[in-house]
């Protein structure tokens, strides 16, 4: 499976390990954004993009804002999303799926096996 996933984080230390989990063990391609509005920019860019794992909390742009604009892009908007995110409460869960999130990542994840997390969340 070729697949491209977009990475969307502002800590490089993140980005660097979901990167290497999903090339190394997956064998998918990391597209790497350190800002939502680098993420934004390379929806477009790096086509094409078949998931993207989103930051909630960033400066600038947070991940909720992110999504309003794929979800408002014709281009953009039926691409899967999974959020990354430290807080999850019971009441976040029903804002994402509402929000038309595919599912949650939680801060901290195991390098290992966040491949396999994205894998049984998408289905692939």
């Amino acid at each position: 499976m070729n697949k491209r996933i977009l990475v969307v984080d502002d800590e490089k230390d993140i980005r660097r390990v979901v990167q290497i989990s999903l090339e190394n063990f997956a064998g998918w391609k990391a597209v790497l954004a350190e800002s939502g509005e680098e993420g934004l920019l390379k929806v477009k860019t790096s086509k094409p993009i078949d998931a993207i794992l989103l930051d909630v909390s960033m400066p600038d742009m947070d991940g909720f804002q992110v999504i309003d604009r794929l979800r408002s892009n014709i281009a953009t908007q039926f691409i899967p999303v999974i959020l990354l995110t430290a807080k999850v409460l019971p009441s976040d869960r029903q804002r994402f799926s509402k929000m038309g999130v595919a599912g949650v990542i939680t801060k901290p994840f195991d390098p290992m096996t966040v491949w396999k997390q994205v894998t049984e969340i998408l289905g692939w």
